[in-house]
């Protein structure tokens, strides 16, 4: 089969080229790969650090030779002889997180922080992933989509829409309060705004991108001198309830500041930085909650395929296979508007 293959850290040294066909085991599913989103994770797991300035993270990529891609749709092609729940065909997403199923995480629907030293990461990092024709993974990782679904929406699902959905639950958002996305024209951002409205709380969008208001932001605000003036006055004096920031330092200051009393900050992503500053007074005078998640649940995957017609993708351009070098580069492009996917099947 093809696959977008490196063996040693950075972009450069990705290559498009034959590798064998993944083995299957007696749980395991072979997927005819038909689309794959291209996510930060994918940059990081490829030049080998997580963030673009500030204090570097190493990651942990096995095997090496390595495919990477964690967030993957496809077509059920086949599977052990003890797979009981797909048939060859089935339109189906990777649930991206490696798991025992058998931890108190695991049987507490947190396989995101499951325990096990022996199965612990993420496909597409400690194991291969989606960017190529075929990936193999254990049948619990496996979801089906409706037929009717377009691939665009069933490749963000698992990472790009699961992430926000996660993320918002974990800071108790409600009807009727307000929400501030940083980063708001991401991947996850764009998702967060829709996920924001759905519950019915009144969302505002940290971005230049005016195009946020077609996919439900209520206020847009562009620059970042008047973030707090302009949350104040649309907000009536109370400021914001919930703050999500998946970009890091950069804007950390000014996330916790237009913070209300009993806000809650909500973290997930260090592209600018994971070293910050921090307020304590303001924090403990207005009982403000910082929380930090990654990931999500099984069981918030499955409640998100429910209503995943509801959900709506920007997509900024798709590139095939041979082109995985350069849909890697063009996440940070600042042209950038909206996703970037990788067509393979």
């Amino acid at each position: 089969m093809k696959a977008a293959v490196f063996s040693k850290p950075g972009i450069e040294n990705l290559r498009v080229q034959e590798y064998p066909e993944p083995e299957i085991g007696d749980h395991d599913v072979l997927i005819k790969v038909k689309m794959a989103g291209v996510n930060p994770i994918d940059y990081f797991t490829v030049s080998g650090n997580r963030g673009l300035k500030g204090q570097a993270l190493p990651i942990k990529v096995e095997p090496l030779p390595h495919i990477p891609g964690s967030e993957v749709t496809g077509t059920v092609d086949r599977f052990g002889k003890h797979v009981e729940r797909f048939t060859k065909g089935d339109r189906v997403i990777v649930y991206n997180r490696l798991f025992d199923g058998t931890c108190d995480m695991c049987l507490n629907s947190c396989e995101m922080l499951c325990r096990s030293k022996i199965v612990e990461g993420l496909i597409g990092v400690n194991t291969n992933g989606g960017f190529a024709e075929y990936v193999s993974v254990p049948e619990k990782n496996l979801f089906i989509v409706p037929n009717s679904l377009e691939w665009e929406t069933a490749a963000s699902i698992p990472i790009t829409a699961l992430t926000p959905f996660h993320a918002l639950k974990e800071a108790s958002l409600r009807a009727n309060e307000s929400l501030l996305v940083f980063g708001a024209s991401g991947n996850t951002g764009m998702l967060a705004i829709q996920l924001g409205k759905k519950i019915g709380s009144y969302v505002v969008a940290i971005s230049g991108k005016k195009w946020l208001k077609d996919f439900g932001a209520d206020y847009v605000i562009a620059d970042p001198e008047k973030i707090l003036c302009d949350v104040d006055t649309i907000t009536d004096g109370r400021l914001a309830d919930v703050v999500l920031n998946a970009i890091g330092n950069d804007m950390w200051e000014t996330s916790f500041k237009v913070l209300g009393s009993k806000g809650r900050l909500i973290t997930f992503g260090v592209l600018t930085g994971n070293e910050v500053k921090l307020d304590v007074h303001s924090l403990y005078s207005k009982h403000i909650r910082i929380i930090g998640c990654t990931g999500g649940s099984r069981s918030e995957l499955q409640e998100l395929i429910g209503f995943s017609k509801e959900l709506r993708i920007k997509v900024w351009k798709k590139f095939k296979l041979e082109e995985a070098k350069e849909a890697l580069q063009g996440l940070f492009a600042p042209r950038r508007e909206g996703r970037i996917l990788l067509e393979i099947g």
